[in-house]
């Protein structure tokens, strides 16, 4: 009896103009930061029983996950005092819908009885800055530092770098990304949580990141491995990446003790 043999041939045709499947790009948060400016360290405690007890309860529930909450270093000589609220949010409709969903949350709104009903000329806080930022393209999502050591020796590092123009701007984003910086940074051990964007702040054109160091010694270490790395150095001498920044704010944080960060 002959052995026969079948081939199965099968062919995959695209329509006419039609392209085939790509793969898809990884979702580009956003992320908002609140800054809480206060005088008395009574306010601190508040805010701080406020931010543990009521606002990242809820937030969790919501499915919200990565908040970080920080100090400012030298906030207790400070006379503009500040906590930092770092959340991230897949999309635009969840930060657009957060503040709606919190006043309909039975829980929070018990939780944060005293922090929603405090005295008019004796609020828990004297004002609140808020941010709105969009991730980069080449770091699309907020990240957890990746440091094993002890979280209350930490430096978080939030740096602001602001542009005269818009288009300084774009070519200073354009250079953490296709110049890979962000590369750089990551090759270094800066422990990166996010890139951002700042769609909406009082200082603008913007943008913001935030590293982390295992304490002070290590981020100046870091610093000084980044100023004499050879790629930074090639990068920092290409003449189209040439004056982009026109002024740099730093502040040096560390995480309060509930952060998830």
């Amino acid at each position: 009896m002959k052995r026969v043999s079948i081939f199965v041939i099968v062919l995959v045709l695209l329509a006419p103009g039609r392209p085939a499947a790509q793969p898809q790009k990884a979702v580009r948060e956003y992320f908002q930061l609140q800054v809480f400016h206060y005088t008395r360290l009574q306010q601190q405690e508040q805010l701080d029983h406020y931010l543990q007890q009521a606002l990242l309860p809820a937030l969790h529930r919501f499915g919200l996950q990565r908040i970080g909450v920080f100090q400012a270093l030298g906030n207790d000589t400070a006379s503009d005092k500040k906590i930092y609220v770092l959340i991230p949010f897949r999309e635009l409709a969840q930060w657009q819908g957060l503040s709606t969903r919190l006043q309909n949350d039975r829980r929070y709104q018990q939780a944060a009885a005293d922090y929603l009903n405090a005295p008019n000329k004796a609020g828990i806080y004297d004002r609140i800055e808020t941010i709105l930022l969009k991730s980069f393209a080449k770091a699309p999502v907020l990240n957890v530092p990746g440091l094993k050591g002890d979280k209350a020796q930490r430096v978080y590092e939030l740096r602001s770098y602001e542009s005269s123009t818009e288009k300084q701007f774009h070519n200073k984003v354009k250079m953490f990304n296709d110049g890979d910086e962000i590369g750089i940074f990551k090759r270094l051990g800066f422990n990166a949580v996010f890139y951002g964007e700042v769609l909406a702040g009082s200082r603008m054109p913007n943008l913001m990141y935030l590293t982390t160091h295992a304490d002070m010694n290590a981020r100046n270490q870091n610093w000084k491995n980044f100023g004499k790395d050879p790629d930074w150095k090639r990068l920092n001498s290409l003449e189209i990446y040439k004056e982009n920044v026109a002024h740099i704010d730093v502040v040096f944080l560390k995480a309060a003790p509930y952060s998830d960060l």
